[in-house]
Parts: C-alpha cells; sequence; structure tokens
C-alpha cells in the first residue's frame, strides 16, 4: 500500500494525539542529556514517557515517545520508534518503525524514512525510504530498496530487493522488477560443477524452479546417474531400470491397445456403410425393374395387316 505524504502525516498526528490524551501531564520537552537506567536523550519529547526501560537512546523529536519499559532501541530521526513499546530495535530515519507499538515487536531494523513504518513484528530488516512500510504481524522479512516491499502487508520469511513484493507475499524471493531490469548476471556459476544437479527452469513472469508438473509432490526422487565429487558419472542406479523399462512397456500396450480398438471400430463401421449401401443398390434395381414392367404394360398391342 503507497501511502502519501498527507496519509503518513495524519497518522503521525493522531499517534501524537492520543499520547497527549493518555498523558496527564502533556507537554513539550526538550530532553538532553543521560537518564536514569543507561538511557540517552537529545531531542524535543524524546523517550518522554520512559518509566522502566533501560538502555534506550533517542536522538530526534518525538523519539522514542510513547517508549516506557523497552530496552536495548536506537531511535535517531524525528518521530522514529515514536510508539515503541519493543525491545531491541533500531530505527533510523524519520517515522522509521513509527508504530511498533506491541511488546513482541522486537529485533527489527529500520533504515530510511518511514522504513517498517506500521510494522508490529519481529527480526525484520528495512533498509530504504518506505521500505516494508505496510508489514504489520509479518516476521523474519528482509527488504532492500526505495519502497521494496511495500505492499507486503503481513507475510513472513520474505525477501524483497528493488521490488514492491504483493499483498500475499509468504516466504517468497523477489529481486528487481521486469519494467527496470533487463539483463542478470551472477558470478560464480558458469562452468561449476555441481554433484547432482538439476536443471533450473524459468517461466514467463521470472518465476524460478527446478520441476514442471507433479514431480514437486514426489518425495526421494533421485537421478539415475550416480556422480562423484566432481560431478562426473560414476554409475547407474540399475535397480530403477527395470522399474522405467517396464512404465514405458506400459505406455506402448496402451498405446497398442487405443490403436487396436481404434481399428475394430473403423472396421465395424466400415460394415456398417457397405450394408446401408447394398440396401439402398438392392431399393433402387428393385424401383428399376418396376418401372421397366410398367413401361412395358403401357406400350399398344402389335395389330395384324391382311395383305389383298
Amino acid at each position: 500500500m503507497n501511502r502519501s505524504p498527507f496519509c503518513r502525516g495524519f497518522l503521525l498526528i493522531l499517534l501524537v494525539l492520543a499520547c497527549f490524551a493518555l498523558s496527564p501531564t502533556a507537554r513539550a520537552t526538550c530532553q538532553e542529556g543521560c537518564l536514569s537506567s543507561n538511557n540517552t536523550t537529545l531531542g524535543e519529547d524524546a523517550l518522554l514517557d520512559l518509566t522502566t526501560g533501560t538502555d534506550n537512546t533517542a536522538l530526534g523529536f518525538n523519539a522514542l515517545l510513547s517508549d516506557t519499559t523497552g530496552t536495548h532501541n536506537t531511535a535517531v530521526g524525528s518521530s522514529a520508534l515514536y510508539a515503541n513499546q519493543g525491545s531491541n530495535n533500531c530505527a533510523i530515519g524519520a517515522a522509521a518503525l513509527g508504530a511498533n507499538t506491541t511488546n513482541s515487536g522486537s529485533n527489527n531494523t529500520a533504515v530510511g524514512m518511514d522504513a517498517l513504518f506500521l510494522n508490529s513484528g519481529s527480526n525484520n530488516t528495512a533498509i530504504g525510504a518506505s521500505a516494508g512500510d505496510s508489514i504489520q504481524a509479518g516476521n523474519d522479512n528482509i527488504f532492500i530498496g526505495f519502497t521494496a516491499g511495500e505492499m507486503v502487508q503481513g507475510g513472513s520469511h520474505n525477501i524483497e530487493i528493488a521490488h514492491h513484493g504483493t499483498p500475499g507475499d509468504i516466504a517468497t524471493i523477489r529481486i528487481g522488477t521486469k519494467k527496470n531490469q533487463k539483463n542478470t548476471y551472477i558470478a560464480g556459476i558458469t562452468g561449476v560443477t555441481v554433484a547432482g544437479g538439476v536443471g533450473v527452469i524459468v517461466d514467463a513472469s521470472g518465476h524460478l524452479g527446478t520441476v514442471t508438473s507433479s514431480a514437486r509432490f514426489k518425495d526421494n526422487v533421485r537421478p539415475l546417474v550416480a556422480r562423484d565429487e566432481q560431478g562426473k558419472p560414476y554409475t547407474v542406479r540399475y535397480e530403477a531400470v527395470n522399474a522405467m523399462l517396464l512404465n514405458e512397456f506400459l505406455k506402448e500396450h496402451r498405446k497398442a491397445e487405443e490403436q487396436q480398438a481404434t481399428i475394430t471400430q473403423l472396421k465395424r463401421d466400415f460394415r456398417g456403410t457397405v450394408t446401408q449401401l447394398t440396401t439402398r443398390l438392392d431399393e433402387q434395381a428393385a424401383q428399376i425393374q418396376k418401372m421397366s414392367a410398367q413401361l412395358e404394360a403401357t406400350k399398344p398391342a402389335p395389330q395384324m395387316v391382311n395383305n389383298p
């Protein structure tokens, strides 16, 4: 979800108003210096609501403002980790991890304005302005690049590099886009031998895979040719050959049966056609004979002529 700066600002205003409503002594305080429990602040209302949290660093207006019990957090930038209640988070950039509100939202790293803005999950990493800014409850995601993964909403274990992602992404890797990237070069692949390797298939959308059919649902499928550590073939799994030959024989046998059934049907159809033609010829012959008899009956009788 690509939000406009106006929408993000409106959400921040709502968060500020909510904190003011809950705070009995809402005030603007320019915090500067070292607080108790190894906390460090620099900026107006930075770490304003802190109670028992320890080892936090807040630099910037409203940085870590709502944090009360979170520990080991670092916020650098206006409203970075603004609503945070988690621990072990690092946010660098305006509003980075700004709405990280739950205690479970921990071990996140966000670098860039609005990076991981709505995050409440854990173990997420986003580098780039608005990277992963719509992810909410997802965990263990990596977003790299401007607006990278901005469409991902709740999935986990995604890696989005220079790609917006999709709302339903789960355990998905996306690198680049067809619109912007036209060529791919990865060193260390060409000429390298891999023992027991399989072919890689790429579909029209750029989806990578190694199988094209239901083979992906089969377990323990091994190649027929066994290879050594250098990738060179050294033997064949002969126990699998008989099964393969039997399978091919059954295929040909079924094909022969289908062909025989087709020939039998053709013969049956041919006999039926011949019978129909014979019947029609007999009917036509009978009609001709009838018409000949009628013509014969209509001829005048011959007359005798007497000579005087």
